[in-house]
């Protein structure tokens, strides 16, 4: 089971989640998300928990808990959504066009 984990500490590391979340279960994998430009943490991560038991027990657990001064945020995961692709969306400035919004155009 995936679980996403907020609100924590921007001086978290990947082994102080892991750390955090093995009192619950088997930790499979345990990530801070970094800010790709500054290579620093973007205050949250996410933990594989060896089965769905495991991840509800460290759900129970953490869910609220003060880490660091922090409450955490600790539920399951759920897919990225999809934003969508193709004409941008009908915006002018992202190549939508205006029949594409049903606006009219007087020359």
């Amino acid at each position: 089971m995936k679980l996403y984990v907020g609100n924590l500490s921007f001086q978290s590391s990947s082994a102080d989640l892991e750390e955090l979340f093995e009192a619950h279960g088997q930790v499979v994998d345990a990530a801070i998300v970094m800010d790709k430009m500054t290579n620093r943490s973007r205050g949250f991560g996410f933990v594989t928990m060896g089965s769905a038991e495991e991840g509800q027990a460290a759900i129970n657990a953490l869910n609220g808990k003060q880490v660091d001064g922090r409450a955490l945020t600790v539920n399951e995961a759920r897919p990225r959504e999809d934003f969508g692709g193709g004409n941008g969306g009908g915006n002018r400035r992202s190549g939508g066009n205006d029949r594409d919004r049903g606006a009219r155009r007087r020359y």
